[in-house]
């Protein structure tokens, strides 16, 4: 009974697994019922300096219904944006996930609908800090093939490089080559592949800088006639000084003057009308790592803008043609006073849009945390769309309350003019001499600011230096003690001068003020910056909230240095 009993038992588990094995084997053959025909690698380089890296695969089989890529690790940390698509469809992103069980790579995981596509392609924007420049010659660190879970049975790998590029040499592999273009068969699964890139470039078409902040004004006038203006703020990130910025206007823009933070015209001229690239000239250079705002006003062409249903098409005008990333941008038109908007058409979800109005005008503003030509290539389609209505009496508003004005102050100077005048007794008024104040005195006061300037850099350098181990702590302290011996010598010089400044009132007494308010927000920032950079090290503040935290405290701290630029710079001029 017992052998009858074991040899029932050792049957029926001989079923069970040959039941269960062609069920395994089926459903490890769907797992891997597709296959990478073809990988098109794509890498780029935008006007200040970001790459943009272009994937756009093909699949062979059932495609699966989402898709892992990615690259090794080290450029993880450069990523600013991401986005997969197809010719109709946008598919949704995930950043940061690993590469199957590999440790070493960076991967995002792109989710498919329930028709997953047999073709799509994904765009990464990466940090411009993985181009180095010196003088004319640039390098470029970049993945040179894809990282993916499965193998590639044809990968075409392209480096597209600006059109005055000269000098190209690509290290690879331990080998070096001229060739911008490869090709591989079978690529393997995992691949970790890293190279460089370096050429030689001339002329403008790469300047490395952050647009930190970009707004867009546009303003139409009972008549339709359309005014426009863009301010720029921006961070020089090239080892040396920019003289001068070449931005990108809106098609068909006319008449673009360029100005100052002080609203004073400066030197400007069109690069290349047709494509809109126009040259801004700095009085003052940027240096190294500082920032600066400038404004260009210009005109747009009604005929082109409005429709002849009276639709104002203002999705050119949305930052589709700008080549270079823009960290912050807005967008706000300004209707003519009386004008209501009756139909708005926007698509563009990841802004966030409003329309606020006032006693006489209605304003559209969109806010975009992230603006570039991107925007006009991923789908679905972006139109921003304007119809209003407007009374052309509204014309008239002004002028007749002018009219109106004028004719009250007339009649009140009559009425006053006729009332008999009471004698008045005649008074002196006692003069008030301002503390006097030589050219000498000013000249001093901005070359010895800017050797304040120039040690605290030296400073900041020297922290760098100790913290990556490139001198022994012997010598930064040596160097330290006697860089701040010098400027504490400075700040006592200083302080005399800023209250000669102080006593000449006036001009100088108001510059002193500001220069007092941008110290202290400076100050301030770098307190914060310390404090979250301890919070951070020790574990109580997350990676994202520090990002966040040190981006926006190192944007005061820009936009305070700039205005000290802007002081001295008055100051200058106050001495020639």
């Amino acid at each position: 009974m017992k052998k009858a009993a074991l040899a029932t038992l050792a049957f029926m588990v001989f079923i069970i697994i040959a039941l269960q094995f062609p069920f395994q084997v089926r459903t490890a053959k769907a797992q891997n019922s597709f296959s990478i025909s073809n990988f098109y690698h794509t890498i780029g380089i935008m006007r200040n300096g970001y790459v943009i890296i272009n994937d756009t695969i093909e699949f062979s089989g059932q495609p699966p219904n989402s898709f892992l890529v990615g690259f090794p690790y080290k450029y993880g940390a450069y990523v600013q944006k991401c986005v997969a698509y197809n010719e109709t469809t946008s598919f949704q992103v995930k950043l940061a996930v690993p590469l199957g069980d590999r440790a070493g790579f960076y991967a995002v995981n792109v989710s498919f609908p329930d028709v997953p596509p047999q073709r799509f392609t994904i765009l990464f924007i990466l940090s411009n800090t993985l181009l180095n420049q010196s003088e004319t010659t640039y390098t470029l660190d970049f993945p040179l093939y894809p990282s993916l879970t499965e193998k590639v049975e044809n990968c075409t790998v392209k480096v597209s490089l600006p059109s005055g590029a000269g000098s190209i040499s690509v290290s690879k592999d331990d080998e070096t080559t001229n060739k911008t273009e490869f090709y591989m068969e079978n690529l393997p699964s995992y691949t970790h592949s890293a190279a460089k890139v370096t050429f030689s470039l001339t002329d403008s078409e790469i300047q490395i800088l952050d647009v930190k902040e970009l707004k867009r004004e546009i303003a139409i006038s009972g008549t339709s006639e359309i005014q426009c203006s863009d301010n720029y703020y921006i961070t020089n990130k090239a080892p040396s000084n920019m003289s001068y910025v070449t931005v990108v206007l809106p098609p068909n823009a006319s008449n673009p003057t360029a100005y100052d933070q002080f609203g004073r015209s400066i030197s400007s001229s069109w690069t290349n009308k047709t494509a809109g690239l126009y040259r801004v000239n700095f009085d003052l250079p940027i240096r190294s790592y500082e920032s600066s705002s400038f404004s260009i006003k210009y005109s747009l062409p009604s005929i082109v803008y409005f429709s002849a249903e009276s639709m104002f098409n203002a999705t050119p005008l949305l930052f589709q043609n700008v080549d270079y990333n823009v960290e912050s941008a807005s967008f706000t038109l300004t209707l003519p006073e009386g004008a209501k908007i009756t139909n708005l058409e926007n698509t563009f979800a990841t802004g966030r849009s409003g329309i606020s109005k006032s006693v006489f005008q209605e304003t559209l503003t969109i806010n975009l945390d992230y603006a570039s030509y991107l925007e006009s290539i991923v789908p679905p389609a972006k139109v921003l769309q304007i119809r209003y209505e407007y009374n052309p009496l509204w014309l008239a508003f002004r002028p007749t309350l002018w009219i109106w004005a004028l004719a009250l102050v007339g009649c009140t100077v009559a009425v006053v003019w006729k009332r008999p005048k009471a004698a008045v007794p005649v008074q002196v008024a006692a003069a008030v001499v301002a503390a006097k104040l030589h050219p000498e005195h000013v000249k001093s006061f901005v070359q010895m600011y800017e050797e304040k300037r120039k040690i605290l850099f030296e400073l900041d350098a020297l922290e760098e230096r100790v913290r990556r181990g490139k001198i022994p702590r012997r010598r930064y302290k040596v160097q330290r003690r006697t860089l701040e011996m010098r400027l504490n010598t400075l700040d006592r010089n200083l302080a005399e001068y800023k209250e000669r400044m102080r006593k000449a009132g006036g001009l100088y007494a108001d510059l002193m003020r500001q220069l007092e308010i941008a110290e202290i927000e400076i100050n301030e920032a770098d307190a914060n910056i310390k404090s979250i950079e301890t919070r951070h090290s020790q574990g109580t503040l997350s990676l994202e909230a520090y990002r966040k935290l040190l981006a926006d405290y190192q944007q005061r701290k820009n936009k305070a240095q700039t205005t000290i630029n802007g002081i001295l710079l008055r100051l200058r001029e106050e001495t020639r």
